[in-house]
């Protein structure tokens, strides 16, 4: 049996801000390589694959498109992606959009891992994903830098398979 991963009493198409990661099935390197700098002035950079190419495309496809959410800040890393979204219900229908459903996060998890499956021509994801609320602007904060700063420090994340 899966284990509960959400939490129980908490609406997840709440107006909020949210830290998501989604991980590539068996942790396989499908999503690009990093890129080691040389110094200070020349950072760790990601180098995408055709795999992580797909998922900027859906990211930008979900921003263009989408009214009641965004794709705030993100980076692709070998095998995992790390996401903040940010729900708006502000307008509470005003704009005549349909009024949100306590499975917005995991639908677009699931379109997301669709999407991207579809145009790999094979499941990339694993299963599940993990989620965190953000709270105040301080965790905002802290769940940014460490979207940028994800790369640099590739060798020490817990994901870090050994490289290629």
């Amino acid at each position: 049996q899966r284990k509960k991963i959400r939490l129980n009493e908490y609406d997840y198409s709440s107006s909020g801000a949210y830290f998501i990661t989604i991980c590539v099935k068996n942790r396989q390197e499908l999503l690009g390589k990093i890129n080691a700098g040389s110094g200070i002035l020349d950072a760790p950079t990601m180098v995408l694959s055709r795999c992580g190419k797909i998922i900027i495309e859906t990211i930008e496809f979900i921003n263009e498109r989408n009214h009641l959410l965004s794709i705030d800040k993100y980076v692709i890393m070998p095998n995992h992606v790390h996401l903040i979204i940010i729900i708006d219900n502000s307008d509470n229908g005003a704009s005549g959009m349909p009024r949100p459903t306590n499975a917005r996060i995991p639908k677009l998890i699931s379109s997301i891992k669709r999407y991207t499956n579809k145009h790999a021509g094979f499941n990339i994801w694993q299963t599940s994903y993990h989620d965190h609320v953000i709270r105040d602007e301080e965790d905002y904060q802290t769940h940014l830098k460490y979207i940028e700063d994800n790369p640099a420090k590739w060798a020490e994340d817990e994901y870090y398979g050994g490289g290629f």
